[in-house]
């Protein structure tokens, strides 16, 4: 992966990083906050898709695995 990539945020862009940067917190710091968020954001979609097609499992009909 690139050391660094490049980013021309627009008006409503530097807005959003203002306003969600944490005191002291530089831009890259934000977006790298920012990042981890849309990962999770990412993670709990799969976690309810899999909630989801696996609601109707009834593991008391399976056999013990001990």
């Amino acid at each position: 992966m690139a050391g660094t990539i490049g980013f021309r945020p627009t008006e409503e862009d530097e807005r959003i990083l203002r306003e969600a940067a944490l005191p002291g917190e530089s831009t890259s710091d934000t977006l790298r906050r920012a990042l981890r968020l849309l990962d999770h954001e990412h993670w709990l979609e799969q976690f309810r898709e899999d909630a989801h097609r696996l609601q109707d499992e009834d593991l008391t009909t399976e056999p013990e695995a001990w």
